[in-house]
C-alpha cells in the first residue's frame, strides 16, 4: 500500500504559508510549534520576529545571553496590513552594523550544537538549510561569531516542521542574537536555534505580518551583503559603552580587543542615514587624466641604430598608409656575399640568376 507521507507533506507545503501568517496575525507566533504553522512564504510576505520571539517552528529553545532591548528610535506605525518601505543593501563587514557586550557572547555556541545535533531528523533538516552536512554542524557553528544586530534586518529564516526546514521572509528586529560567518552573513538565530540565509527582496509594497515593535520603521530595513573577502576579524560596537570592539572571527568574546585602527567614524553613527565612509569596500583604481602624456619606453641594452626623426610611433599595432614617407620602412642595403665553391675557368662568366626580392610584403613588416 503506498504510504501516505508524501501526499501529507504536499499537503502541508500548500498550507503552511497561510497558516503561518493566518497565526501571526493574531500574536507574534512565538509558542505556535505545532506541525503545519511554517512553510514558504512568499518574497512579499514578510514576518516581524521580535529579538525574543522564537517565532513559528524553532529548531531550539532560545541559546542567547539575556539583554538589554535596544532603545527605541520612533514611533510604532499605525496598522501593520502593508507598507512601502525600503531595504537598504549593507555590507557584513561594515563597523558597527553588529554590537556585543565585551567579552561576552550573545549565544551559547556549545548548548546550541547540543540541541542542534540530539536529533537525526532535525540535525538533517538544519544542514540541508545551511548548506552542509550533518556531521560537520559543531565544527559549522565553532566557525560562526556572536554578536547582535544593531538595525532591523530582513533575512530568509528556516522553521523546522514535521522533519522538515522550511523557508519564509522575516525583518529581525535590532537587538536580536545572530551568528554570523567569515563575510558577515547572519547564519543561525540563537533564540531558536533557526538556520538563515540571504533575504529575497521586492521592491515596492509588501505584507508585514505579525507585531510590531517601537521604533520599527519599513524604510529603515537593511538586507545584509557578504563583505568582499573572509575576515578574521569583526568591528563591533560594545553596546555597554558605545566603543568598538574588535572581535575575532569564530571566538566568543575571550579574545575582545580594542582596534589598532578604528573606523573613521562614530560607534553611535547612523548606518543608513546619511551613509558614512566605508573603507571596508575596495575603492575603484584612480582614473588617469586624458591629457596625461605615456611615459617613455626603456631603451634597449643594445643602442642599435639610430631612430628616424619625427614623431614617436605608437606603441599598438601600426597603421600602414600608402604612399607616407614616415611610416613606411627604409629598405635595407645588401651587399652580395662571396660565392661558394670554386672560381669559373678564365674568361667565362657564371650567368646570373633571377634577382631575389630584396624587401618582404607590407603584410609581413606591418602584421599586426
Amino acid at each position: 500500500m503506498r504510504s501516505p507521507r508524501p501526499f501529507r507533506r504536499t499537503a502541508l507545503a500548500a498550507l503552511s504559508a497561510g497558516v503561518l501568517f493566518a497565526a501571526a496575525g493574531c500574536g507574534d507566533g512565538g509558542d505556535r510549534t505545532a506541525k503545519g504553522t511554517t512553510g514558504t512564504a512568499e518574497a512579499e510576505d514578510v514576518l516581524l520576529q521580535s529579538l525574543t520571539s522564537p517565532g513559528p517552528g524553532p529548531f531550539t529553545t532560545s541559546t542567547a545571553r539575556a539583554t538589554d532591548s535596544p532603545s527605541p528610535t520612533g514611533a510604532p506605525d499605525a496598522e501593520p496590513t502593508s507598507a512601502t518601505r525600503t531595504v537598504h543593501p549593507v555590507s557584513g563587514a561594515a563597523p558597527g552594523l553588529y554590537g556585543g557586550t565585551r567579552s561576552v557572547a550573545a549565544c551559547d555556541v556549545e548548548r546550541q550544537s547540543a540541541l542542534l545535533t540530539e536529533g537525526e531528523d532535525k540535525a538533517r533538516a538544519f544542514a540541508g538549510a545551511a548548506d552542509i552536512e550533518a556531521v560537520q554542524i559543531p565544527g559549522y557553528l565553532k566557525s560562526l561569531t556572536p554578536v547582535v544586530l544593531r538595525a532591523d534586518a530582513q533575512v530568509t529564516n528556516h522553521g523546522y516542521s514535521a522533519g522538515s526546514a522550511t523557508a519564509f521572509q522575516a525583518v529581525l528586529q535590532a537587538g536580536t542574537a545572530v551568528l554570523v560567518d567569515s563575510r558577515g552573513m547572519p547564519r543561525v538565530r540563537c533564540v531558536c536555534g533557526n538556520p538563515l540565509g540571504p533575504p529575497v527582496v521586492t521592491d515596492g509594497t509588501v505584507a508585514h505580518r505579525g507585531e510590531r515593535w517601537p521604533g520599527y520603521d519599513p524604510a529603515r530595513i537593511v538586507a545584509v551583503e557578504p563583505g568582499l573577502k573572509a575576515a578574521t576579524s569583526l568591528i563591533i560596537v560594545d553596546t555597554d559603552d558605545r566603543t568598538w570592539i574588535e572581535r575575532a572571527m569564530g571566538d566568543s568574546g575571550g579574545r575582545d580587543r580594542s582596534p589598532d585602527d578604528p573606523p573613521p567614524f562614530e560607534p553611535d553613527v547612523d548606518l543608513l542615514f546619511p551613509s558614512p565612509e566605508r573603507p571596508w569596500e575596495s575603492a575603484p583604481p584612480d582614473p588617469v587624466p586624458s591629457d596625461a602624456v605615456p611615459s617613455e619606453p626603456e631603451g634597449p641594452t643594445d643602442p642599435g641604430p639610430p631612430e628616424p626623426s619625427g614623431d614617436t610611433p605608437p606603441e599598438g599595432p601600426w597603421e600602414y598608409e600608402e604612399g607616407d614617407p614616415d611610416v613606411a620602412p627604409e629598405p635595407t642595403q645588401v651587399f652580395p656575399a662571396e660565392p661558394d665553391g670554386p672560381a669559373p675557368p678564365d674568361g667565362q662568366v657564371e650567368p646570373a640568376g633571377p634577382e631575389e626580392p630584396m624587401e618582404a610584403g607590407l603584410g609581413d613588416v606591418f602584421a599586426g
